[in-house]
């Protein structure tokens, strides 16, 4: 079960939200409604393409191990990669660090009729320049308003902002790290500064409870994904993101309809003129 934010200023307290998927709910029975969903999205997403009318930009954050990659992989895997860009946004570089903190993020919003997947994001701005005081605190507060309000500007123009926390317990967390550890296949990502973040975990916590809090908007909302079992997690991310979309396909439907009827339009007037020749 997923718990969506979605009004500013909300009491957020991670601690009492469970990593674990519901009772009842199988791994089997998760990939194959999994399966369906990516049926739908693909669909939607063509409808979306074509009508030009909306785009959308998922945000994934998470603590490392959390399945930001994973999530990309097997939701984004359902979709058309024609109209999909995937950012990771890591330490900015020197060109993004003489500009405001949003410029890097901003000039990767999807066009309409296109996905941006973002792996981190602008919330790196709250998140670890808060805990490593990279920059003075009345900074950092300053840019939850300037996110909410970037984020705005976006939703009024059409984009559907989807922010997701990729829920992991901190066990989970140092079990992930030693498999990574172990396995030949995923050994190249190892970094001694992932365990060291281990160090900051509650400073985390009160960072990631803050900027949910006070950049929670209806058009903007945060879903708190449980993800300690990862299967669960690919089902919550692309059934939330079919849902968004659905709202949305009766005016993509008729978007489509009247394309379609002007271009008929001007066929027919284009062979009739020919006929004349």
């Amino acid at each position: 079960m997923r718990t969506v934010f979605d009004e500013p200023d909300e009491k957020v307290r991670l601690g009492s939200i469970s990593c674990e998927p519901p009772k009842g709910i199988t791994k089997e029975k998760a990939r194959t409604r999994l399966e369906e969903l990516g049926q739908e999205l693909f669909a939607l997403q063509d409808e979306m393409w074509g009508s030009k009318v909306n785009a959308v930009m998922v945000v994934l954050q998470g603590r490392d191990t959390a399945g930001k990659d994973g999530a990309i992989k097997n939701v984004a895997g359902c979709l058309n990669p024609r109209g999909v860009n995937v950012v990771s946004f890591g330490v900015p570089t020197l060109e993004e660090r003489q500009h405001d903190f949003l410029w890097r993020v901003h000039r990767h919003a999807p066009r309409l009729g296109e996905f941006a997947i973002f792996n981190r994001s602008h919330y790196e701005d709250v998140l670890v320049a808060r805990v490593h005081r990279l920059v003075p605190k009345k900074l950092w507060r300053e840019r939850y308003g300037h996110i909410a309000d970037f984020e705005e500007l976006l939703a009024e123009h059409g984009t559907i902002v989807l922010k997701y926390f990729l829920h992991i317990s901190r066990k989970e967390q140092k079990k992930r790290l030693l498999e990574r550890e172990r396995s030949p296949e995923t050994a190249w990502k190892l970094n001694a500064g992932d365990w060291e973040e281990r160090d900051y975990w509650d400073e985390y916590t009160e960072a990631y409870e803050d900027a949910i809090s006070k950049t929670a908007a209806p058009h903007a909302p945060w879903i708190v994904v449980p993800a300690n079992a990862k299967w669960y997690r690919d089902l919550v991310v692309a059934e939330s993101i079919v849902e968004q979309l659905r709202e949305r396909r009766k005016g993509w439907e008729k978007t489509l309809k009247d394309m379609a009827r002007e271009r008929r339009a001007a066929l027919a007037a284009w062979r009739a003129e020919r006929g004349k020749r």
